[in-house]
């Protein structure tokens, strides 16, 4: 049985292990706000990366096959509208949260 001396020590020790952690514990997640540049940029960069996957396909496709225009140009139109489907489904995602912050401001 330990002695009054190594409690005393290891209550000490486990108290000032407790503030350690207190200070180091991690933050509580605060909900990030976009500013309207932020979410038109996302959108931007949605709209060319579909563009430009669209584009590596075709051009991919035609060098395989041979048919230098045919795909590249079929794959940057399905590129682009790939693009905007994804900025759409963005823009309903951002509406939904907006919405869903004013009514809780509201109550």
């Amino acid at each position: 049985m330990p002695d009054p001396d190594h409690r005393d020590q290891l209550k000490h020790l486990e108290e000032r292990i407790e503030a350690v952690k207190k200070t180091q514990a991690p933050k509580p997640h605060m909900e990030e706000h976009y500013s309207q540049a932020q979410l038109a940029w996302r959108m931007v960069i949605e709209l060319v990366a579909g563009m430009l996957i669209g584009f590596g396909i075709g051009y991919g496709l035609d060098t395989l096959f041979g048919t230098q225009p045919l795909f590249l140009i079929l794959f940057i139109f399905l590129g682009f509208a790939a693009g905007v489907n994804v900025m759409i489904r963005s823009a309903r995602e951002i509406q939904a949260k907006q919405e869903a912050d004013s009514q809780e401001d509201a109550e």
